[in-house]
């Protein structure tokens, strides 16, 4: 049976069908406007507990509601505000990425059209609002943690220099976000175990999977590798990416 491949996102859906209309959203959830959705759903793994796609939609507001959802999310085109109930009010713009935790108590506004690479986590729990969750920006030059204990038999190289930031974890610790970055080199081929979704910021190189087939990512590339699927990862220059993984 053939292996998985990598799954690259692309900003207008895939060629063949582009973005398609989705459901409008309830008019109960909408402060304002009479928006217009479109999208693809490029991964799903868990009974859909684990999504991602790419979204774009017309100007709207909801209703002030705990969030419903993990969901991290890359802006594309336009700007996103995300007014929190405790008063503080975030306007996420082209190019930038967040996080925004289950539970987190506050408005979706857009005043522009916007188009978003997303990814989300629905462990299809209770529900209930934390004041103290917040949407978290995804800083490409906060510091970062060296990563301690890694074992050399796990890489072909030489062990590398890694580091990264957690920007969320769930409370099963299963959905977990953040920023990573690492020195060059070439791991052994193993079995994926989790579904990662990958934004390069830095840096290029190539994930193989158990069939051969590469796959040569450059900065700008957003492509997702799914969970189970044979994969080792090579790099000849530093890297560093947004990511969010699943882990079943």
């Amino acid at each position: 049976m053939p292996d998985q491949t990598v799954i690259v996102f692309e900003r207008s859906g895939p060629a063949a069908t582009g973005l398609q209309p989705w459901d409008p959203l309830p008019a109960e959830i909408l402060h304002s406007g009479n928006p217009v959705q479109n999208g693809h759903t490029y991964h799903e793994t868990g009974g859909g507990v684990f999504t991602a796609g790419v979204w774009d939609c017309t100007e709207h507001q909801m209703i002030s509601s705990p969030y419903e959802v993990d969901e991290f999310m890359i802006v594309l085109e336009g700007s996103i505000i995300i007014e929190h109930d405790d008063g503080e009010s975030r306007r996420f713009r082209e190019g930038e990425c967040f996080v925004i935790p289950k539970g987190t108590p506050c408005s979706w506004k857009q005043d522009e059209y916007v188009r978003k690479f997303w990814a989300i986590h629905d462990p299809q729990t209770g529900l209930a609002g934390d004041p103290a969750l917040h949407a978290i920006l995804a800083d490409p030059h906060a510091p970062l943690l060296p990563m301690a204990g890694l074992d050399a038999a796990d890489f072909e190289s030489e062990v590398p220099e890694m580091a990264k930031l957690t920007l969320y974890q769930d409370p099963t610790g299963k959905f977990e976000a953040g920023i990573w970055e690492c020195s060059p080199m070439q791991r052994v081929p193993a079995k994926l175990a989790r579904s990662e979704l990958m934004h390069i910021l830095e840096g290029n190189g190539s994930i193989i999977n158990g069939d051969g087939v590469v796959f040569d990512f450059v900065p700008g590339d957003t492509f997702l590798v799914p969970v189970g699927m044979g994969y080792q990862w090579r790099s000849e220059t530093p890297v560093k990416k947004f990511y969010c993984s699943y882990t079943p």
